[in-house]
């Protein structure tokens, strides 16, 4: 096997199969160096398939390279790395080694050039990243994996009944070839089946609420690497299978609606964030349903961008849980007295994720803009923009301004231990980085396309924007104060009254079968006693008979018998 046929996951999948064994300095150069070397590997596959195999008559390609793959599996690297070394000192063992294994697995999809491999590591990443959550080691983190595991398998069923029914009709497994709904056009079920799963992984209405009802559960550092890797991949095989399918475009606004309004009502900071990753995947599917090359470039590079300003969010919000126990905006306050390092990388993130010039979130969400004024989508184009305005209130100011700033909580922890710090430093510098220097990004883009982000329009229309935004957010800041509130959210349908009616229904169902079984005893007596009344001791059939009736009866028996034979 050469070096361009190795799976570059299957290093970090390796790597956590070894990790339980190893301690101290074997250990914490594993976490580091496997995601290193798993990116060495992304970029020694060149494009096309590289390695391939026979599956029941059918072409199976589990490693194919392009430009595409490049980006995603470049960025997945970078996140182990920085999830990794934040996570170094803190984490459990078992949490960093589900994370390796789960990054390795999102990995396996960005290569996987067929269905069946795409499926084989979508469910293998499903199965590291319920291990992530479940490894907070808390009664809540081990529902909430429950909870979660069980909408993933749904999303599993769904994308393997949707693989079958393309296999019907196009005998073939490739992925990758061309847009999925163009080949079996939308009227075929399997289209809206493979839709659907990829949909629920993206955080997509209806199972938007996965997200933040599992996310937040996770330790302080899972949460970094869960952000990543699950939602990102869904992106990556709805770029890849559905570019103009004109239904994202409305799926992804909601998604980014969804997401602002609940982050906005949200008293959790973690739940803050984690609403917001549903909000900004929102801004990529829709992307990906405006299908042009602008917007489909604006999508992989926000993807990228994401995933850096977001974990470093989730730094932020880590380091303050880590500190100081409390994730409530109504607990915290006043931490920038004590923690200036992480104020200052929070507030790069809330930057970034609010496009702000020289910020990595300006050079790539604005593509998707362009890509909708391209097309002339003028009411698409007027709610990308009110979004972008909700992304500051809700990411930009919100979270900074209650956890570090607003009334003084008393708490005065440190900054967190130096890893962390490290992992923090980095990314901020990431997203200030391709801000200033967007061209180092748009050089990775699949796909050929020149963008100016940098012109006196887009500047000064970006900053009119989080002006107003920002003018908003103070005057109307008496409403914007957070009370102990309980969000309730479209999992309220599964998680309430769908117990309610399961309880009802075993209820029902329990009642039911107690009377069917009094009825079927009842009926077991009368019969068991219609047998005992003939064949009991006492009974007819055993009764004794004397030699004469016996010989009677039988002679009777044996003429009957002669009359029906001649007749």
């Amino acid at each position: 096997m050469t070096v361009e046929q190795i799976p570059p996951g299957l290093v970090l999948i390796v790597g956590a199969a070894l990790l339980p064994f190893l301690g101290g300095w074997w250990r914490s150069a594993l976490v580091l160096l496997a995601p290193l070397a798993a990116l060495w590997l992304v970029w020694q596959i060149p494009d096309g398939a590289t390695l391939t195999t026979d599956f029941m008559g059918l072409d199976m390609i589990v490693v194919k390279g392009d430009k595409l793959s490049r980006l995603f599996g470049t960025i997945f690297c970078i996140m182990a790395f920085a999830g990794g070394l934040f996570a170094l000192r803190q984490a459990r063992t078992i949490e960093l080694s589900a994370a390796l294994f789960y990054a390795g697995s999102a990995i396996g999809v960005v290569f996987a050039g067929d269905l069946i491999t795409v499926f084989v590591f979508w469910e293998l990443m499903a199965l590291g990243s319920t291990v992530v959550i479940w490894s907070a080691d808390t009664e809540a983190a081990r529902r909430a994996g429950m909870r979660y595991v069980m909408i993933h398998l749904l999303g599993g069923v769904l994308l393997m009944a949707g693989i079958l029914d393309f296999v019907i009709a196009q005998k073939s497994i490739a992925f990758g070839a061309g847009p999925i709904h163009e080949m079996l056009t939308v009227n075929r079920p399997g289209t809206w089946l493979i839709l659907a799963g990829f949909l629920i992984n993206a955080g997509a209405p209806p199972f938007s609420a996965w997200l933040p009802d599992a996310y937040p559960e996770s330790s302080p550092t899972g949460m970094v690497f869960l952000s990543a890797f699950t939602t990102k991949t869904a992106v990556y095989v709805l770029w890849r299978g559905f570019q103009g399918f004109d239904v994202l475009i409305w799926i992804g606004l909601f998604m980014v609606f969804y997401g602002i309004i609940y982050a906005l009502l949200e008293n959790d900071i973690r739940r803050i964030l984690a609403y917001s990753i549903v909000n900004q995947v929102g801004f990529m599917v829709c992307g990906i349903g405006i299908g042009t090359y602008m917007a489909l470039n604006g999508a992989a590079a926000h993807a990228f961008t994401h995933i850096i300003y977001k974990a470093l969010l989730l730094m932020s919000a880590g380091s303050v849980l880590y500190m100081t126990g409390k994730r409530k905006c109504t607990d915290l306050g006043g931490l920038f007295q004590s923690m200036p390092l992480t104020c200052i990388c929070g507030i790069v993130g809330a930057l970034s994720i609010s496009s702000f010039p020289l910020t990595s979130g300006f050079v790539s969400k604005s593509m998707i803009s362009q890509g909708a004024a391209d097309q002339h989508l003028a009411v698409v184009w007027f709610l990308l923009a009110a979004a972008s305005a909700g992304v500051f209130l809700h990411a930009g100011i919100k979270f900074p301004w209650f956890v570090f700033f607003q009334k003084d909580s008393g708490l005065r922890p440190p900054d967190p231990p130096w890893n962390m710090r490290l992992a923090m430093v980095l990314f901020a510098a990431l997203c200030i980085g391709i801000g200033v220097w967007p061209e180092a990004l748009y050089a990775l883009l699949p796909l050929d396309v020149k963008f100016k982000p940098y012109t006196g329009y887009h500047v000064v229309e970006m900053l009119q924007l989080l002006l107003f935004s920002g003018l908003a957010f103070f005057v109307l800041l008496p409403f914007m104060k957070r009370t102990l509130t309980i969000s309730l959210d479209v999992d309220w349908f599964w998680r309430r009254l769908g117990a309610r009616l399961a309880h009802a229904f075993t209820v029902r169902t329990n009642r039911a079968r107690g009377l069917t079984a009094e009825r079927l005893q009842d009926r077991m007596a009368k019969a068991l006693e219609a047998v005992f009344h003939l064949h009991g001791p006492k009974g007819i059939l055993a009764r004794t008979w004397d030699t004469g009736t016996t010989t009677l009866v039988i002679v009777g028996l044996l003429a009957a018998y002669l009359v029906v034979y001649f007749l």
